[in-house]
């Protein structure tokens, strides 16, 4: 089963909002963008890397370059579907004195040159799955404070990375912090709730928004049947629109498809589908092919 990964990084300061002159754009020193090499089997291996100077991202489709260079949530991105099919890898170096935290500003000048892309931002009802505390009360411990944990509100993590095949998932963020579906279970470990609102959104038809007003981090482990791990898997897989052979789609006849529900709940935790106004950023332009290096 292919991996679906995201990364959230520092958060930008806004501009005046009455500047008498635009600030001077923020631009890698160099960059190189091109399509990614196919990945062989179902094995697929996504990245940011920021060593020093030295900016690597790879097999990334245009959609999560969007999400990570304005700051938004992969769902809030519309535009047409090739953006979550066709990915690029990146390698950049960032100007002297640059820092992390203006990395996505740089990328989207670079967007906006070698994808010319063009958007605007305008508020949309979408359905979206609420994760909130059930009636029960939470049935997780909360940890205790980690100094060195990077906090998910406005940003901070500038790197993360992911893998995934026939085994499962893996997610990890910077400060030990990770999430995994394989084996037979869910674990998540220093997890906050919002990073375990955007990992269940991969899992289910719309997006999971956090409304569980909890700011700690927690470990957990939930167990699952043979019949319902390999269900959540290709139902999964199929959101991704991954195309599986008619054997693995057989594999669904007679489950439901209530089993993620039912392993939120061991959890004390409940997703009630909603509506809920978000801001989106629609995509009016953007080139399939970027210009050359």
């Amino acid at each position: 089963m292919k991996s679906s990964r995201w990364v959230v990084l520092a958060a930008l300061a806004a501009a005046p909002l009455f500047a008498q002159t635009a600030p001077p754009r923020v631009e890698f020193e160099v960059s190189s963008v091109k399509p990614s090499e196919q990945q062989q089997g179902y094995q697929v291996n996504v990245g940011v890397h920021i060593d020093g100077a030295q900016v690597h991202i790879s097999s990334f489709p245009l959609k999560d370059y969007i999400r990570i260079a304005y700051q938004v949530k992969v769902y809030q991105v519309v535009g047409p579907d090739w953006l979550a099919s066709a990915r690029y890898d990146i390698d950049a170096k960032l100007p002297a004195g640059a820092t992390r935290a203006q990395v996505p500003q740089m990328l989207q000048a670079l967007l906006a040159d070698r994808f010319q892309l063009k958007i605007h931002r305008e508020s949309r009802d979408f359905p979206v799955y609420a994760l909130a505390v059930a009636s029960g009360g939470l049935k997780m411990k909360e940890l205790p404070p980690d100094p060195d944990a990077v906090a998910v509100a406005g940003g901070g993590a500038t790197e993360a990375t992911a893998a995934g095949g026939p085994g499962g998932v893996t997610i990890n963020y910077p400060g030990g912090s990770s999430f995994a579906f394989g084996n037979n279970r869910f674990e998540g470990k220093k997890l906050t709730m919002a990073y375990f609102a955007d990992s269940m959104g991969h899992f289910l038809d719309r997006p999971v928004v956090d409304m569980t007003g909890l700011s700690g981090q927690y470990d957990f482990l939930v167990p699952l049947s043979p019949e319902d791990y390999r269900a959540i898997a290709i139902r999964s897989a199929i959101l991704a629109g991954i195309t599986l052979p008619p054997e693995a789609m057989r594999a669904l006849e007679g489950t439901t498809d209530d089993s993620l529900f039912t392993a939120v709940a061991a959890l004390g935790l409940k997703l009630d589908p909603r509506k809920a106004p978000l801001e989106a950023l629609v995509v009016d332009d953007a080139r399939k092919t970027p210009t050359e290096n």
